[in-house]
């Protein structure tokens, strides 16, 4: 029987943690390579900046006792995608999971992730995705911090691997995203989710004296939780403590009724 292949990146780079532990787990359902952005790459969503310099370089990481070899691209997690499915795979893998990502990935935010955007890469190339990230707090978002344990996250990305490798999509799902709570444990229930329509985490000025200065703008958690919204990813992981599933489509079309909108616009 032919031997699975996944294809494993993340947008927090090749040391992450996270991404480390989904090798470990994911290596029992197949033959994992791993292609990621050298650098933190948190944050770019799908792009392809045009500055990426595209440089492969092959590295080894200890996981567990064991070196792996792996891929560090300069590039983008989109780009480590496409680096990893047009150049260093042989043939393109049954599946491609980006993660696990230091911090939820839900609400409107999901356009800005570079853990839903690889994912979104894969799928646009017709091969089924996982995203999957872990409620982490903002101040270890850029960490490679090993207070957090990503054990949990990464029984789950095992669970939901195992899935899309035995089953094919429905109609009209590309990709899942998957954010596990911090606290949940092996037990947790998980529940299908849409995306919340609001801000997740809201921006704030940068801390400079003048324009002049480098200075990125900062963001902090928005804790208002629409309480209407029982089915939202954002209420589920939050309110409810739940694994929140969310079948991502790459069709970004308005489910409006056409006739009505055409007649809006008409009028």
């Amino acid at each position: 029987m032919e031997k699975k292949q996944i294809l494993l990146t993340n947008d927090d780079g090749i040391q992450s943690p996270g991404l480390w532990a989904a090798a470990e787990v994911l290596s029992t359902l197949g033959y994992v390579t791993v292609v990621a952005p050298r650098l933190q790459s948190s944050g770019m969503g799908r792009s392809l900046p045009s500055s990426s310099d595209g440089i492969i370089r092959k590295e080894t990481v200890q996981v567990s006792g064991k070196d792996w070899t792996v891929y560090a691209v300069g590039g983008s997690p989109a780009q480590a995608v496409q680096h990893g499915l047009l150049e260093i795979m042989p043939q393109h893998p049954h599946l491609v999971v980006s993660g696990i990502n230091y911090g939820e990935n839900v609400a409107t935010g999901i356009t800005i992730s570079g853990t839903v955007g690889a994912a979104l890469e894969a799928a646009s190339m017709g091969i089924p995705a996982l995203a999957i990230s872990l409620q982490t707090a903002t101040h270890l978002h850029l960490s490679y911090s090993t207070e957090v344990d990503f054990s949990i996250a990464a029984h789950f990305a095992a669970y939901f691997g195992r899935l899309l490798l035995e089953r094919n999509f429905p109609q009209d799902v590309d990709l899942l995203k998957v954010d596990v709570p911090a606290q949940a444990g092996k037990q947790t229930p998980w529940q299908l989710t849409r995306v919340a329509r609001q801000r997740y985490y809201d921006p704030d000025p940068p801390l400079r004296e003048s324009w002049d200065q480098p200075a990125n703008v900062r963001y902090h958690e928005n804790m208002i939780i629409d309480q209407q919204n029982e089915n939202s990813d954002v209420y589920v992981l939050r309110t409810r403590g739940l694994v929140s599933v969310t079948p991502i489509s790459l069709d970004m079309t308005s489910r409006t009724d056409f006739t009505t909108l055409d007649k809006f616009m008409r009028d």
